[in-house]
């Protein structure tokens, strides 16, 4: 029995879990989308079934390991400044509190392969934060921020160019900041 429904009504869980990303082929595999691959890889690594349509975005649920914490994985399926229009909804009908809805997303102003743990605080210039602080209606939301880099460029458009670029970096350190952002995850949850 899926611990989401128990008699038609939606059951608390303990950590909601959105990987942000951009929808859509063209941005798979970029920066921007780091969230969505580490949510991706927890789904795999936890065995929690493919996600379905739900809250505007892709979503699973189910424990991390025996007796390992309740959660609910998003991705949403909006775009990045419109993702909040995803969590909203799904904070409110799981009931989880807003320190326990925890967002992977990139982090420019990190270097590639710096991942850190921050409960609140602003969203320093990132779309997907401000779009879901406004839809929660607070900043109090813990996040995992994944150092991605950033260009030798303070200019909008080779900003926006390079986030929503594909990694130069090789596939298996990808992959190592991949696991880096779920190891962090997991400590952060006490999974």
């Amino acid at each position: 029995m899926s611990i989401f429904k128990r008699g038609g009504k939606p059951v608390p869980v303990d950590w909601l879990i959105v990987g942000l990303g951009n929808p859509g082929k063209r941005y798979a595999n970029t920066r921007h989308n780091i969230g969505e691959m580490a949510a991706e890889r927890l789904i795999a690594q936890f065995d929690l079934g493919k996600p379905k349509s739900r809250y505007r975005g892709a979503f699973t649920e189910g424990r991390l390991g025996p007796g390992g914490p309740r959660v609910g994985i998003l991705i949403p399926e909006t775009y990045m400044n419109e993702s909040g229009q995803s969590v909203g909804p799904a904070r409110g009908e799981l009931r989880v509190d807003p320190d326990h809805v925890l967002v992977i997303h990139d982090e420019i102003d990190f270097p590639f392969g710096r991942v850190e743990y921050k409960l609140g605080g602003g969203h320093g210039g990132h779309n997907g934060l401000k779009s879901i602080k406004a839809n929660l209606g607070t900043a109090d939301f813990s996040r995992i921020r994944v150092g991605v880099g950033r260009p030798d460029s303070t200019d909008p458009e080779i900003v926006s160019a390079w986030v929503l670029g594909r990694f130069d970096e090789p596939k298996g350190e990808v992959d190592a900041l991949i696991d880096d952002a779920v190891r962090e995850t997991l400590r952060q949850i006490d999974a």
